[in-house]
């Protein structure tokens, strides 16, 4: 093992450029070279690969998005695709790569994995729906961002005695929703993993204003449907002035917390770690509290990534 390479694929995250640095400086402290492919898989292909040294890292833990840009490159599904950017690995005479992304990315190494080639995934999306870990990078940092839009909006619900539908990010997994509801005291929760019925959200929200309840708060996964589509459906069990926010990509950026740091420099670390020890096909991640790895195909194909619907139960019952 003389050269690693590292990309990140997929929507960006608040701690990928934190991921780099610990792969890259990990690696460069073990006597490795490193190098960095611009845009994904799609520079992968391409060609689009440089090599770090240790400057090229600082200045980068507390930066969010990442400095090594990431595209989406559906072409890469494909087995033609996969070849070239095998061939490109070896032509940089680059012994294995850290592919750090979401789902998108994790099957991409996966291909690469079938093929042969050492490669290790970090789960870096803010979503927080990659199967093998309890917690992705850049989740943290998501959450928290979006809890403080709805303390933010909780000013003027009150001021108004209006309700809120504020729609997060989240097609197939409703984490954003679940952790920032609870933390920000949401009436109701509304995610793709949980059915519900609108005349019981209802009925919630009027048993709140009976209590003299100044504003309601609904967070609502966008994968469940849209926020204005939710607020005409809400509207047919009555009349609750309500107003939609949609946060967007701003959930995507900014400073990541220390959590999401330590979190992608420990992964990172380890990700050399076990390439050092001759071990691929792996993606880490943290199992209650501990670093794990697990084999990539293993875990794409039998594992998949349940919320805490604790947490679900949980609002329902201090919420109201």
């Amino acid at each position: 093992m003389k050269r690693i390479a590292i990309l990140t694929s997929g929507g960006d995250a608040p701690g990928m450029n934190a991921a780099i640095r610990a792969v890259a400086r990990k690696a460069m402290y073990e006597g490795l070279e490193v190098y960095g492919i611009n845009y994904g898989y799609a520079g992968l292909v391409a060609g689009d690969i440089h090599r770090l040294d240790i400057a090229d890292v600082g200045d980068k833990i507390q930066r969010g998005g990442t400095f090594l840009y990431s595209a989406r490159y559906p072409e890469f599904a494909q087995r033609e695709g996969q070849l070239k950017g095998i061939e490109q690995l070896k032509k940089f005479n680059i012994d294995a790569l850290v592919v750090i992304g979401g789902d998108g990315s994790y099957h991409g190494a996966m291909r690469l994995t079938e093929h042969g080639y050492p490669t290790i995934g970090l789960p870096g999306t803010i979503d927080n729906d990659i199967p093998g870990t309890d917690f992705t990078i850049g989740f943290d940092t998501a959450i928290n961002t979006v809890l403080e839009s709805v303390d933010r909006i909780r000013d003027t619900a009150t001021s108004h005695t209006r309700t809120f539908i504020i729609e997060v990010m989240g097609r197939g997994a409703g984490d954003i929703a679940l952790w920032a509801g609870v933390a920000g005291g949401a009436d109701d929760i509304i995610i793709p993993e949980h059915d519900f019925d609108m005349a019981h959200v209802a009925k919630r929200l009027k048993d709140g204003q009976e209590r003299g309840k100044k504003h309601s708060i609904i967070m609502l996964a966008e994968g469940v449907m849209s926020g204005d589509e939710f607020a005409k459906k809400l509207a047919e069990h009555g009349d609750f002035d309500a107003r939609v926010t949609v946060l967007g990509h701003v959930q995507r950026g900014g400073t990541p917390t220390a959590r999401d740091r330590v979190l992608a420099s420990k992964l990172g670390a380890y990700a050399v770690d076990l390439l050092l020890e001759g071990k691929g096909g792996l993606c880490v991640g943290i199992k209650d509290n501990k670093i794990v790895a697990n084999d990539i195909i293993e875990t794409l194909e039998n594992d998949k990534h349940h919320p805490d619907m604790s947490l679900y139960q949980l609002n329902q019952e201090i919420s109201n």
